[in-house]
């Protein structure tokens, strides 16, 4: 799963080293870069680049091996330097979205298209959302709408400009589709 800025996303942790991640950083400022595993991912390593900072923002434990972590997406970011073996310790560069611009507003049109026929998800962004920025719908659908974890990726690899200009491209593809059959 891709975390996006502006979203929330619930996992977890059964790995050893995920489990002391989460503890360390909620003893130390609460903050971890949420990185997708490359496929086929063989190693501890194998994790894409550009990730997402989030808060943990609650952690419980399931049973001694597993915890459910709460992580809130804050902004995208590139892991510039990973150490350790199986626990990574990351040093992470923000990266920028851009200004807000003309491109924005299509994909937020797209959207309010898209979820106008979709009731439930419309319901289930609702509440969700824990921001009233135009971006944070963007972000929201394109960590919940029904696409592959690859596709999921390359949005978050995308400035907010070029987000904008492929979600409202997929959805609008998404409506298309559904309104052909």
């Amino acid at each position: 799963m891709c975390l996006f800025p502006g979203a929330s996303l619930t996992v977890v942790a059964d790995r050893p080293a995920s489990v002391s991640a989460v503890q360390l950083a909620s003893r130390s400022g609460g903050h971890v870069l949420a990185l997708t595993w490359r496929e086929p991912a063989t190693g501890p390593r194998d994790l894409q680049v550009v990730g997402t900072i989030a808060a943990v923002r609650q952690v419980q434990a399931v049973s001694p091996l597993e915890h459910r972590v709460e992580l809130d997406g804050l902004s995208r970011a590139r892991a510039e330097l990973l150490v350790g073996t199986d626990l990574l310790v990351a040093e992470a560069a923000p990266l920028d979205e851009g200004e807000e611009g003309d491109e924005w507003g299509p994909a937020v049109e797209a959207l309010a298209r898209y979820l106008h026929g979709h009731a439930e998800l419309r319901s289930f962004l609702e509440s969700q959302r824990r921001s009233t920025e135009a971006m944070a719908w963007v972000n929201l659908a394109c960590q919940h709408l029904p696409i592959t974890t690859s596709a999921r990726q390359k949005l978050l690899e995308a400035d907010a400009r070029e987000r904008c200009l492929r979600i409202s491209r997929g959805l609008d593809a998404l409506l298309r589709k559904e309104h052909a059959s």
